[in-house]
């Protein structure tokens, strides 16, 4: 390649690219740009006898394998404005003053580069005047000012990306920075309040401060504006896995481009505040409340630009608010583990957008009629007090489920599966349910995924044979229900199915052979049921547990044998042939019969014998006689 005099730019990021690179790239004059990164490129990183009028400007090797110091030939890329080393495993000890010639360094990432050594941040602020974008996440970070810089001669920079660097005070040096728009201090040990300066940043958009020890927050002397002044530019807050306490701020109704807010995994108590019902807020498309101890009732009116609401685990009671069908925009609506007592909200299936509803371990109830989910790929209503029959066409109108390729997006061309149930913003749900009888957490929560559990209710009568139209389906979970009648062949169809429960039910018949042909089912569990008849020989059948099938009195067949190391009989073949232990039976209790006729007969003759010999006066007596040898008789 180093014959391509002319060329410009090379780019063959996200590729399969391993072994060295070769340093006679770096000799190419004319080159400006090298993109290499998410390859698995390995070995020294050397540059060859790079020109100190090299024209390159953008140098991007992250995620990558190379490993072994960093060159000092580096210092040479003099014009470089692009930097990436992300992931380099130096094995050692890094010399920081190496960059120090790159004057020109507009966007630097140094994380995760596997060293001991600690960066000095004023050291990196005061030396490129023109930082726009840093990121040393990953990399041990001292924050503390060392060399007595002012706060002036540090350079501004708009992004700042620190998570996971070990740092245990909230930065300091952030007070100055009024061009911040992203900041990122996650994963690290800071304790103590968020302080109030930092709202009062300008233009600061974006703040994650997930997973630290913050207690609480301070109040910005900024909010609570006056006409004038304008509202925080806030767009993205996350504070989740912390330590905050008390009732939550008010001063999150005062940031009016809010679009995504976590507070998840904290320990907030109190009622949701009022004012989250009432502030016109265009903006807000996730709201995470997850796993506090709130209490009361979720406040009407909430944001009607929802995309995405989780209040579970928490204490919530009353109703769910009529008002949430009027969020057009909603996909994601998780109440789980709460207290709320409302009956199914039908109402709900006017959401068009709706596509994952959660409201396990609560106390809803009564019936369920038939709905119109269109989109809803995940729903999950286990653990309540619902009851009544599902209808037989219950699932006709959950779409979503039927194809995937029925529900491609015909302004992009892509379909449904290359999406992720996220706003605009990168932001992933999570949620915790059970697949393959395990509780398991979904960090993201797909598009293409598709769950269905109504396990833990009261639900009577037949499984609805609808439910074999719905061939995208992943996870079926019936359990702990009242469900009677014949498993529907029509199961059959859902090729797709990883997981299926219908254990501790009143099913009879058999087990539809149909659901033989399901490759994909890795877990199944029939138990405690009523079930009858042969089991499917599928593969898959045949690595279950032996308890998938247990409390089925009726079930037998190879594939149970070969699960349960049995020898099963079918019912013709048990009738035919007797059970070993009733033929052992029978065989001793003729040995018996015999040999009590046997010395029984031995013992009449003895004693026949003694009377003849000896014949007392009584014997005469004809009457008597007769009487005596009618004892004999009977004796013998």
């Amino acid at each position: 390649m180093s014959s391509l005099s002319n060329l410009k730019l090379f780019d063959a990021t996200e590729n399969h690219f391993t072994g060295p690179l070769p340093s006679s790239l770096f000799n190419i004059p004319s080159l400006k740009t090298i993109t290499l990164e998410n390859n698995q490129l390995n070995g020294s990183l050397g540059f060859g006898n790079i020109s100190s009028y090299s024209n390159l400007t953008v140098l991007r090797l992250g995620n990558n394998n190379f490993r072994g110091p960093i060159h000092r030939s580096i210092s040479k890329l003099v014009n470089l404005k692009e930097l990436d080393l992300s992931n380099y495993n130096t094995q050692g000890l890094v010399d920081f003053t190496i960059f120090s010639h790159l004057k020109s360094i507009e966007y630097l990432n140094l994380s995760h580069l596997n060293t001991t050594t600690t960066i000095d941040m004023y050291e990196i602020l005061s030396s490129f005047k023109l930082l726009d974008t840093l990121d040393l996440s990953g990399s041990h970070v001292s924050t503390t000012n060392k060399s007595s810089l002012s706060n002036s001669s540090l350079v501004l920079i708009s992004q700042l990306y620190l998570s996971g660097c070990g740092i245990t005070e909230f930065p300091k040096f952030l007070r100055s920075q009024e061009l911040m728009l992203t900041l990122d201090i996650s994963n690290n040990k800071i304790k103590g309040q968020v302080p109030g300066w930092l709202w009062m940043l300008p233009v600061l958009n974006y703040v994650n401060l997930s997973n630290n020890t913050f207690i609480g927050f301070e109040r910005s002397t900024k909010l609570g504006l006056t006409s004038i002044q304008e509202p925080p530019a806030m767009r993205q807050l996350f504070c989740s896995n912390n330590n905050f306490t008390g009732n939550i701020p008010s001063f999150i109704c005062e940031l009016p481009y809010l679009s995504t807010l976590d507070f998840s995994n904290n320990k907030f108590n109190g009622s949701i505040p009022t004012c989250m019902g009432n502030i016109q807020s265009p903006y807000l498309q996730a709201l995470n409340l997850r796993h506090n101890r709130l209490s009361g009732v979720l406040p009407e009116n909430i944001f009607e630009s929802l995309i995405s609401l989780d209040v579970g685990h928490n204490q919530l009671v009353g109703k769910l608010p009529r008002s949430l069908s009027h969020i057009s925009s909603l996909g994601l609506l998780n109440v789980e583990s709460n207290k709320i007592s409302d009956t199914f909200p039908l109402w709900l299936s006017s959401l068009q957008e709706l596509q994952v509803l959660v409201l396990r371990s609560n106390a809803f109830y009564g019936p369920i009629e038939k709905t119109q989910f269109s989109k809803l790929r995940i729903i999950d209503i286990s653990g309540n007090q619902f009851n009544g029959t599902l209808p037989a066409n219950f699932f006709v109108n959950w779409t979503a489920m039927f194809s995937l390729d029925e529900n491609e997006d015909q302004s992009n061309g892509e379909t449904m599966s290359n999406m992720y149930m996220s706003t605009d913003y990168f932001y992933f749900d999570s949620m915790v349910l059970m697949n393959k009888g395990v509780e398991m957490e979904l960090e993201r929560v797909l598009k293409v995924f598709t769950v269905i559990d109504f396990s833990g209710n009261k639900f009577e009568g037949e499984i609805p044979k609808s439910i074999g139209l719905l061939k995208e389906l992943h996870v079926l979970n019936l359990s702990n229900n009242a469900l009677s009648g014949h498993i529907a062949s029509s199961m059959g169809n859902l090729m797709a199915l990883e997981s299926l429960d219908v254990s501790q039910n009143k099913l009879s018949g058999e087990i539809p052979q149909e659901l033989g042909k399901l490759t994909y089912l890795a877990y199944m569990n029939f138990s405690h049921n009523q079930l009858v008849g042969l089991l499917p020989g599928g593969t898959q059948f045949q690595t279950q547990k032996c308890s998938s099938f247990e409390d089925n009195h009726g079930l037998y067949g190879p594939s149970l044998e070969k699960i349960c190391d049995i020898h099963g009989k079918t019912p013709q073949q048990s009738e035919m042939a007797p059970e070993p232990e009733e033929d052992e039976e029978e065989v001793i209790s003729w040995i018996a019969a015999v040999i009590g006729f046997i010395l029984g007969t031995a013992l009449g003759l003895t004693f026949g014998c003694i009377l003849f010999s000896y014949k007392p006066d009584w014997f005469k007596n004809p009457f008597v006689r007769d009487k005596r040898r009618n004892i004999g008789t009977i004796t013998h």
